[in-house]
């Protein structure tokens, strides 16, 4: 008898206990808010959507919001605010008195998804990583096809490189300002219609880039300070983290890997050139040798693998500067699955686009032929492109060609457009010096492989007449700056490379939670970058075990651009998320 009652005793302590934990947590004892410098109360108050104020467009049947904050303490409120737009079937309006409509979620249907169901898409309009003005005005135009397909449409405002006195701009302030959007989502996803585990961003050039930043980047604690000083919602309403990852990212002609982008591009395109500060007998000439030469050393540690399983690796070679090896197989095979691609998708008679980078090869001649001819067949399209040389073989009757070396390919169509020192600039004069800039000095250098090789490499270049033995001190100078959240350069340029959080080359790998989606499209002859850089990112994301499908496309004949292989950028878009989304997709990683 007596256990008996030592034992309800025991039972009565352990649900009181139980009780007790149930209460603690509910109250938020047991949750996340304590790591972070966040009030839940005044999220609550300040952040929590007004579902009485949407406006309604009647003719193309779309709900919107101009004007909302999604931060508490924004540096720029023009640019930290967002607009949403609702497919009208989403919901039920009920209009006030001032023209504004009372909205509630109804689970009606809209193309391929339901209200609860429909992805979110946010667009990155941050060409050459600029600021871009959340928007004032309602304009259907932009956002009908999306909202049309079931979609909902999120246009974020994000500072930039244009620090313009007022606000503290560039790396890594435009990716928090967007992930501080999304974290606006998910605080509202109980009353906002859309799934906010569904958000696919889409950008292109430095907004390409930005959206492949937020898509590798998900959770990554190196932006939290950040996010709490303007007063993001890091939790929801019980005090629990709330996670910046995003489920998709579409990336047009991305400007990214800033860290060794310059080395890229002399790889690729600069060792090939004789012109300007590539020429013979100048010291920035062997300033692009030694770039190029650091480009085959990381690419070695790196540690790539092809789709096949192969690691991919660059060798010394006699014709070019490690112009060898399976990495540089790889990329001439990239390089003529762009051609074929083209063969097998265009019908003749062709005029090539005008949206590509027009240019001229060493030899005078143009590139890609002219934009002003009509071409009646595939063969007198290739003859075209060996006028002066024949470097590219062709099977009319398999309709197939093959290229004999990257180098020709870079002769005729792909010209080094930018000076040594492609996006660090020597001078500080390229848009990326204006992303790395600080709230004391605007324009900054920051890359660190450059900044060793000047440092290294003084007394050879001495030997030039047209040396500046400043430029190393500049370099060294720089990167002492810091950001006012006392970060280095280089933490900041890691934070800003979607590599560092793929690669175990990096120490961010396994650090974040990278977007299950990606889809990377470039036209293969701009010369804004080098093509390995897009290359290099869909491999790394073909090796992550979070990375569900990559679907990638180097366009031929197409330049700096939203570059499509057929049809138009938004409804291949559209179609790509849809696909992503049906278990029955057909989409495979590596679609060329």
């Amino acid at each position: 008898m007596k256990r008996s009652r030592i034992l309800i005793s025991l039972i009565v302590i352990v649900f009181a206990m139980l009780a007790t934990l149930v209460a603690a947590n509910e109250m938020g004892f047991f949750n996340d808010v304590a790591n972070y410098n966040v009030d839940i109360n005044e999220l609550d108050k300040e952040l929590t959507i007004d579902n009485s104020n949407w406006r309604y467009d009647e003719e193309n049947n779309i709900y919107y919001q101009l004007g909302i904050p999604y931060c508490l303490n924004p540096e720029a409120s023009e640019y930290e605010s967002l607009g949403i737009y609702v497919p009208g079937d989403y919901f039920r309006g009920e209009e006030n008195s001032n023209g504004t409509y009372t909205c509630s979620v109804v689970d009606s249907d809209v193309g391929n998804y339901s209200a609860t169901t429909a992805p979110i898409v946010m667009p990155i309009d941050t060409a050459g990583y600029s600021a871009h003005k959340a928007p004032t005005s309602y304009n259907a135009k932009d956002v009908k096809e999306f909202t049309d397909a079931g979609l909902i449409y999120v246009d974020a405002g994000c500072r930039g490189k244009e620090n313009g006195g007022s606000y503290s701009g560039g790396v890594p302030w435009g990716v928090t300002d967007l992930k501080a959007a999304v974290l606006y989502l998910r605080f509202n996803g109980d009353t906002l219609p859309g799934d906010s585990e569904r958000i696919f961003a889409f950008g292109h050039s430095g907004g390409g880039a930005q959206s492949a930043v937020l898509g590798a980047s998900g959770d990554s604690e190196l932006y939290t300070p950040y996010l709490e000083s303007i007063g993001a919602a890091i939790v929801d309403r019980n005090g629990n983290k709330l996670s910046d990852s995003i489920c998709g990212a579409m990336c047009w002609c991305p400007i990214t890997s800033l860290d060794t982008a310059d080395g890229a591009y002399e790889w690729t395109m600069g060792q090939y050139s004789s012109e300007g500060t590539r020429g013979d007998g100048t010291w920035t000439n062997a300033l692009s040798d030694d770039l190029a030469v650091s480009y085959a050393e990381y690419i070695n540690d790196l540690k790539l693998k092809s789709p096949g399983g192969q690691t991919l690796s660059l060798e010394q070679s006699q014709n070019g500067i490690y112009a060898s090896g399976s990495y540089y197989d790889y990329m001439l095979s990239v390089v003529e699955t762009s051609l074929n691609n083209f063969l097998n998708e265009t019908t003749f008679p062709y005029t090539p686009s005008s949206n590509r980078d027009m240019g001229f090869s060493d030899s005078g001649l143009p590139m890609g032929g002219s934009s002003q001819e009509t071409y009646q067949t595939a063969q007198e399209y290739i003859d075209s492109l060996n006028s002066d040389e024949e470097w590219i073989s062709y099977d009319s009757s398999t309709n197939t060609a093959k290229i004999t070396s990257i180098e020709a390919f870079v002769n005729h169509c792909k010209y080094p457009s930018k000076d040594v020192g492609a996006f660090d600039d020597l001078t500080r004069g390229q848009a990326e010096n204006d992303l790395f800039g600080n709230d004391d000095k605007e324009y900054l250098h920051f890359d660190s492989i450059m900044a060793s090789i000047l440092k290294d490499n003084g007394n050879k270049y001495a030997r030039y007449y047209d040396f500046d033995s400043s430029k190393a001190g500049d370099y060294a100078s720089d990167f002492t700056r810091m950001d006012k959240m006392n970060n280095t350069i280089e933490t900041r340029s890691n934070m800003y490379n979607p590599m560092y959080y793929l690669c175990d080359y990096y120490d961010g790998e396994g650090f974040s939670e990278p977007a299950k989606y990606w889809r990377i499209n470039s036209g293969i002859e701009q010369e804004d970058t080098s093509f390995t850089v897009e290359t290099n990112l869909a491999l790394a994301l073909e090796q992550c075990d979070d990375v569900d499908s990559v679907d990638f496309n180097l366009v031929w004949g197409q330049g700096h651009t939203q570059a499509e292989r057929t049809g138009s950028a938004n409804e291949n878009f559209i179609n790509w998320i849809n696909g992503c989304l049906n278990e029955e997709s057909g989409f495979l990683p590596f679609d060329f």
